[in-house]
């Protein structure tokens, strides 16, 4: 695991920031503590930096180039079938001369060209320069679990892991409103757009290449996508057939991400996604270390038990951190600090202190990352399949809104927060199929956001622009009434830009390579090609991912609800945090000064979190302090 940086220069005036490629290679150095490499040709220069976790000498340093010394890689990631393809290299006449996967993927790009991907299991971002062609090839992972950010204009080219090197580099940082009004809406903005204008995120599964003597010529392709029911292959076995195939899928899958020269261990939460890794992984390597954090302040979220279980069952090596609200509260400057674009999910929070601990043991965990978006695990899932199947029924709840309507509404009680939850069902069900995926993919409906924001010359095509976006993105959905197609909606909007990116920022904060066997392209195509009521049923979600690994686990794992884990946001807001917010970050003055909200929106929203019926209010602040913060730094007097 590690981070890249590029420049290609167009002119005299992009040569400048050739320079600036150290800088912006050093910036990302947490993500690859082991070393730095920076390679300049001409009017390309690249730079990486190293976390070694697969043959760890030198000879394996990045970047990395063939005998020849016509292509150079810089690489960011894992190629866990390599080995299989070093005996075909080697049966071409390919003379290796490391152990590394980087050098074995540089050689089947140079045989194979953009091909070559097809042969990759594992995870990745990476370029591939050809000073012959005077080309720069770039690739990113089938399901986006490593990123890369680009930005061009007629002077250069920049490409990097993360948007400080971007910045780095010089690019101009000026805001995209449009991806603000996602953000607002999700949380995180979604790909290819970023919080900067002219600054993309190239998309899962695809490849681009630039000529590097041509602005004009860069192009990108898919490669890879996810397989949809009815263009895929469907499975013509029964169910007891799917689950020994999953489970054959899912062992290959683990032992394949086991590959390691460096300490390595596994996440363990309780839960059933992270115990069905932990449990395969301890079939391959006995006495595994497994790792999960628990919550002193709170026994209902505290999960440590149900992991302990697990770890007993399999007989590893477990580690338990139990935490305080002060522990979280700690490290909350740390996950502000790193962010370099808006990004509030809350929970990537514990999971920053998760990867801390557990990087002080090993290298390398994997997670169970991913069941729930391809296997139907949510609460929003089982929510779409009783509106679809007993519609009547959400007719009668429609009716009952307005009693639910008057009654308190909190995420931090837990009887107010199924109060919450029943109107929310309520509300979504009375919506078509793709405007309800929005409205429970959403933490903020459209026109609230758009009252947020200043009605000043910047709004109108932001609106425009923020409508685009939506509508080509269902427009590519083509829902057709089928729950896979909300699993597979899942895959290309929550998965890739809040999950995925919230596990790579807070592992990688912490030189922490984290692995997902459950996104394995093989178990994600076979997931694709089973009918829904394999996976989710009027019970239970993710149905055959209980069903097939039972006898692995412990019966507590099964008898526990799905609990996830709030953030004491509240409490925070009301006494520690409070002076932040009103003082500075959401006070007049600042709104004033940075002319983005309307005071009188951000006014009434303060007024909710503060009252005995706060809502969604804490999380609505949380996403606005998230961008303050990053605002202040980055744009404002300390960014300028």
């Amino acid at each position: 695991m590690c981070g890249i940086a590029g420049i290609v220069s167009f002119s005299e005036a992009g040569n400048i920031t050739l320079e600036r490629i150290e800088e912006a290679t050093k910036c990302i150095a947490l993500r690859g503590p082991d070393g730095q490499g920076i390679f300049r040709h001409k009017n390309v220069a690249l730079g990486h930096r190293r976390l070694a976790v697969i043959d760890t000498s030198a000879a394996a340093n990045q970047p990395m180039h063939d005998e020849s010394g016509r292509y150079t890689i810089i690489f960011n990631g894992e190629f866990f079938n390599f080995k299989e393809h070093r005996e075909f290299l080697k049966s071409k006449g390919v003379a290796l001369r490391t152990e590394s996967d980087t050098e074995v993927l540089l050689y089947l790009y140079i045989l194979e060209g953009a091909e070559c991907l097809k042969r990759v299991n594992g995870f990745f971002s990476f370029a591939i320069y050809d000073s012959e062609k005077q080309t720069v090839f770039l690739a990113r992972d089938r399901m986006g679990i490593k990123p890369l950010l680009y930005y061009m204009d007629d002077e250069k080219f920049l490409f990097a892991s993360e948007m400080k090197s971007l910045m780095a580099m010089g690019i101009p940082r000026e805001l995209d409103y449009a991806s603000l009004l996602q953000y607002l809406q999700f949380y995180y903005i979604p790909a290819p757009g970023s919080i900067f204008k002219n600054v993309r995120k190239l998309l899962p599964g695809t490849y681009a290449v630039l000529d590097t003597t041509d602005k004009n010529s860069f192009r990108a392709e898919k490669y890879y996508s996810v397989p949809k029911l009815e263009t895929g292959s469907h499975f013509k076995g029964t169910y007891e057939d799917a689950q020994k195939e999953l489970f054959k899928l899912m062992e290959g899958s683990v032992e394949r991400r086991l590959i390691s020269d460096v300490p390595l261990g596994t996440f363990l939460s309780g839960g059933i996604d992270s115990s069905v890794v932990t449990a395969l992984a301890a079939l391959h390597k006995p006495n595994i270390k497994t790792f999960s954090i628990g919550f002193k302040d709170n026994a209902f979220y505290d999960e440590t038990g149900f992991a302990e279980a697990v770890a007993r069952k399999c007989k590893t090596d477990h580690s338990a951190f139990r935490l305080t609200k002060d522990d979280l509260f700690a490290n909350l400057h740390s996950v502000l600090e790193y962010l370099d674009e808006p990004f509030a999910d809350s929970s990537a929070l514990p999971v920053h202190i998760l990867s801390m601990h557990t990087r002080r043991h090993v290298t390398v965990a994997l997670s169970g990352d991913g069941a729930d978006e391809i296997f139907g695990g949510y609460n929003k899932h089982f929510a779409e399949m009783l509106v679809q199947k007993f519609s009547s029924s959400a007719a009668l709840l429609k009716f009952s809104l307005p009693l639910f309507q008057k009654l308190p509404l909190s995420r931090s009680n837990k009887y107010a927060n199924k109060i919450r939850q029943a109107q929310r069902f309520i509300k979504g069900a009375s919506l078509p199929t793709d405007e309800r995926y929005l409205f429970w993919a959403s933490f903020n409906e459209t026109g609230d956001v758009l009252s947020w924001i200043q009605k000043e010359n910047h709004y109108h095509p932001a609106v425009a622009e923020f409508e685009r976006r939506k509508k080509e993105f269902f427009g590519e959905l083509n829902f057709t009434g089928s729950m896979n197609d909300i699993f597979y909606a899942d895959t290309q909007l929550v998965l890739p830009n809040d999950m995925l990116t919230k596990v790579d920022l807070m592992s990688m904060a912490n030189s922490l390579e984290v692995r997902v066997p459950f996104l394995d392209y093989e178990v994600v195509n076979f997931a694709f090609s089973l009918p829904e009521t394999f996976k989710i049923d009027s019970s239970r979600g993710k149905k055959i991912v209980r069903d097939t690994f039972r006898n692995l686990l412990p019966q507590e794992v099964y008898s526990r609800g799905k609990k996830g884990f709030e953030v004491p946001l509240l409490d925070w807001f009301r006494e520690e945090l409070k002076a932040m917010i009103t003082e500075d970050l959401l006070s007049d003055e600042m709104l004033e000064r940075q002319g983005i909200f309307e005071k009188s929106a951000i006014k009434n929203i303060l007024q909710r979190l503060y009252s005995s019926s706060p809502g969604d209010a804490p999380l609505q602040v949380w996403a606005l302090i998230v961008f303050q913060y990053w605002w202040k730094k980055y744009l404002g007097t300390e960014g300028s």
